[in-house]
């Protein structure tokens, strides 16, 4: 199996790229815990979408609050040698706050960052998906969570160019970078097989995979 030797594999890239509907397949494949993110259960997100400068201190420090929980967590289960596919990296959690803060905020965010932050597991795998904004645009319209309404085409832009700079210079664990525009892994199986293939066929700790389709 093309997993067998990954205990803990990451699915990340922007919003609407497909990170999580990823992570869930890979985990039904493989008969892995997963470990997702919870956006909906933020309060203060929709409220961020609507007013960034308000809410964006109040959004970074409940996912922080969250994910670190997660983590410990998952430290925990690592003990047992379970295997875990989760749709966010923890150490991207400055690349959002960076995003969003102003230069004081980001600042106090750092200093709890530092102080609070568990020592995360290295991923064994990460997989970034990237997609053209024009998809991420249609992607998030297309699945109209309510929290997401006034997310900005301007802001998913950002976003994306964010990732992009984060995972040039990724070097923690090995990285399968993904186009995703013309790639459906959970609705179509030869997708996924292709997937599964690129994974088996690794030989590098940084590597690209696309599809090109007319």
């Amino acid at each position: 199996m093309p997993l067998e030797k990954y205990r803990y594999i990451v699915v990340e890239g922007p919003i609407g790229v497909g990170k999580t509907s990823l992570t869930q397949r890979l985990a039904d494949y493989a008969g892995a815990a997963t470990m997702l993110e919870k956006p909906q259960d933020n309060p203060f997100l929709a409220r961020f979408y609507e007013d960034a400068a308000r809410y964006a201190l109040p959004t970074q420090l409940f996912f922080l609050f969250q994910r670190i929980n997660e983590v410990r967590d998952l430290a925990q289960m690592d003990l047992f040698g379970s295997r875990t596919i989760a749709d966010y990296l923890f150490d991207k959690n400055t690349l959002f706050a960076q995003l969003t803060l102003s230069d004081d905020e980001f600042k106090l965010y750092q200093s709890i960052y530092k102080s609070l932050a568990p020592q995360a597991p290295t991923p064994d795998l990460v997989i970034y998906l990237q997609a053209s904004t024009t998809t991420l645009i249609e992607r998030v319209q297309r699945r109209g969570f309510r929290y997401e309404r006034n997310i900005s085409d301007e802001y998913l832009v950002k976003l994306a160019k964010s990732y992009g700079e984060f995972f040039h210079h990724y070097e923690d664990a090995p990285l399968l970078i993904v186009n995703s525009d013309n790639l459906n892994f959970v609705d179509n199986e030869e997708d996924f097989d292709l997937l599964m293939d690129r994974i088996q066929n690794m030989r590098s700790s940084r590597e690209f995979f696309s599809l090109g389709r007319s």
